[in-house]
């Protein structure tokens, strides 16, 4: 049966969207010529630095990793090929599941654009003053668009418990479903994506 259900996928993929050979769903096949990362448009130089505490005029800002769907919880991109279907990118590998990498981007982001103390790692974020979480809904390829889509809950708290949400989304269309076009279009999509929630974040202080 599940054979039936995953050649009904790959079929679909490549009779309606015209994707032959660049969408799978097992995980087998050669190991790929290299991995995909996400990378900050913008880093903090070296030597840049920020100091919180008791009397500092701000706390340290910690960005929790993301809820995930599961077809996001593995190292591979997800292809929407219909509402109720969903394949994977040949040859599109991540170099750790997209939460992360989203979390790191997301807090290289906030030290440029705020140059805040911010904690983005897994220590327990003890001087934190506002937290940022959410789910990571898309790091996803849409087949019928040809488009590149990054869809972000975000959640902020504060120290006085003061808790909002907004969702933030950014996408590119005309993508080849090929990992050296959507690799790149990812990380631009993300990077937009977690400009818009930094920019968010910091003006609540």
């Amino acid at each position: 049966m599940n054979s039936i259900k995953y050649g009904r996928v790959l079929l679909a993929a490549a009779t309606l969207f015209a994707l032959p050979g660049c969408i799978s769903v097992g995980a087998g096949g050669e190991p790929p010529e290299s991995l995909l990362t996400l990378s900050s448009t913008a880093s903090a130089p070296a030597g840049s630095g920020a100091v919180t505490g008791p009397e500092g005029s701000a706390g340290a800002i910690a960005v929790l990793t993301p809820e995930t769907p599961a077809k996001l919880d593995v190292l591979r991109i997800p292809v929407n090929v219909s509402g109720t279907e969903v394949a994977y990118l040949q040859e599109a590998v991540w170099i750790e599941k997209p939460a992360r990498l989203f979390r790191r981007l997301l807090g290289e982001t906030l030290r440029v654009r705020g140059g805040a103390l911010v904690l983005d790692n897994d220590d327990t974020p003890t001087l934190a003053t506002q937290f940022v979480r959410g789910t990571l809904l898309d790091m996803t390829y849409d087949a019928p668009s040809s488009s590149v889509v990054v869809r972000y809950d975000a959640i902020r708290s504060d120290a006085e418990g003061t808790v909002t949400s907004r969702r933030f989304e950014a996408r590119e269309d005309n993508v080849p479903a090929e990992a050296e076009f959507v690799g790149p279009a990812m990380n631009r999509a993300a990077n937009v994506v977690a400009g818009d929630v930094a920019d968010w974040v910091l003006s609540a202080d």
